[in-house]
């Protein structure tokens, strides 16, 4: 299979990360968590002691840290500057203010400018599962496989809540519903499913479920 891009959108706990990661594996894809890359900048704006509240602040240090991205779907992960984040960005503090952070124009220029670099050296290698909130629509608008997972919140909650630490389901319901409204009313890139996109629902189904849907959409679309 040569050269091709599976682009998976949809909101946090909708059953992504995992979902991704299985359809990789199966297809000998390489794998991308885009949302790892904003909440590794935010991250670093965090440890930078950066004015989240000031978007001309954000702008103006968003260019310096460097993220390197391990795509192996079986150890994906992201370093900023050298350091290993992959537990920090998974923490209440980034996960309260990386709607903040991405929401900056430049921000998401910049880290859409290096998704697409890594989307672009995967190709000869096979391709590439993509997850995020813009893949179809911004990232990679060619990509011939298009899904939109979706979940209800109680779903969503459950999900996010077994990924994340220190939170609680009640609090991550909270948390979606103001993630939700941020990520789709934001006027950079906002998150909204490609009018090619395949919606999947994704609450009844198990995670083998939701792979298997994947892989019949890739067989019967790639």
């Amino acid at each position: 299979m040569s050269g091709l891009v599976v682009a998976m959108d949809g909101p946090s706990g909708s059953g992504k990360s995992s979902a991704s990661r299985g359809v990789a594996r199966a297809l000998g894809l390489r794998y991308l968590d885009t949302g790892a890359m904003y909440r590794a900048i935010t991250w670093w704006m965090l440890q930078q002691e950066v004015d989240l509240t000031d978007p001309e602040a954000i702008t103006g240090r968003s260019g310096e840290p460097t993220l390197i991205m391990n795509t192996d779907p079986d150890t994906p992960g992201v370093s900023v500057d050298g350091v290993d984040v992959n537990g920090p960005i998974r923490g209440p503090e980034v996960t309260g203010a990386v709607s903040a952070v991405s929401a900056v124009p430049e921000v998401r220029r910049r880290l859409v400018a290096l998704q697409q670099e890594i989307i672009a050296e995967s190709l000869p290698g096979g391709g590439i599962v993509v997850e995020g909130r813009d893949i179809g629509t911004v990232v990679a608008p060619d990509a011939p496989v298009k899904v939109y997972l979706t979940a209800d919140a109680e779903a969503r909650a459950r999900r996010r809540t077994a990924e994340l630490t220190g939170t609680t389901v009640e609090t991550q319901k909270a948390e979606m519903a103001r993630r939700d409204t941020l990520d789709s009313t934001r006027k950079a890139d906002p998150l909204a499913m490609a009018a090619d996109a395949i919606e999947l629902d994704t609450t009844p189904l198990t995670l083998d479920d939701v792979i298997a849907e994947v892989l019949r959409l890739v067989k019967e679309r790639a």
